[in-house]
């Protein structure tokens, strides 16, 4: 895989620290294992939904943690304590950590065990302050019209 160097963007770059920080581990690509497969859905504008296939696992066995912007979602497999004779063992049951970068403002609001299939419901929830909002645009000829509309109920009253 190519390696970028980010240095010529951190000295004319002020602010864009956590960006480059999210390039640089994408780069690093530390869940190169590929265990356990997952699905990045989006569902709706502004819904998501992590599926990840954990067949064996309990969900006792399986933690889901948000800390800051990242989603951790772990699973640690009891251990077997009876001898087992396997011909052939495909079926993985080792422990695993997967992470997942979320942005600001996406909220991880409910997680479901069917099937060996964990669904991971996420919704991003952008504050009203920050959403869109028309100004009105005011205009000499509307206020001098709203004026004398008022002098008129001022007179009248």
């Amino acid at each position: 895989m190519r390696n970028f160097d980010l240095t010529p963007l951190y000295r004319s770059s002020i602010g864009f620290d956590h960006l480059f920080s999210l390039l640089d581990a994408a780069s690093r690509n530390d869940n190169a294992n590929g265990y356990p497969p997952y699905n990045v859905e989006l569902v709706d504008e502004d819904q998501y939904r992590i599926t990840m296939a954990v067949a064996g696992f309990d969900e006792s066995e399986l933690s889901i943690e948000v800390k800051e912007n990242t989603l951790s979602v772990t699973g640690e497999k009891a251990a077997d304590e009876s001898q087992r004779n396997y011909l052939h063992q495909g079926i993985a049951a080792r422990n695993f950590e997967r992470r997942f970068q979320i942005a600001d403002h996406v909220k991880v609001v409910g997680a479901n065990l069917a099937n060996g299939l964990l669904d991971i419901e996420l919704r991003r929830e952008i504050p009203e302050a920050m959403k869109p909002r028309k100004v009105a645009i005011n205009t000499l000829a509307n206020k001098s019209a709203a004026d004398d509309a008022k002098l008129i109920e001022e007179k009248v009253a």
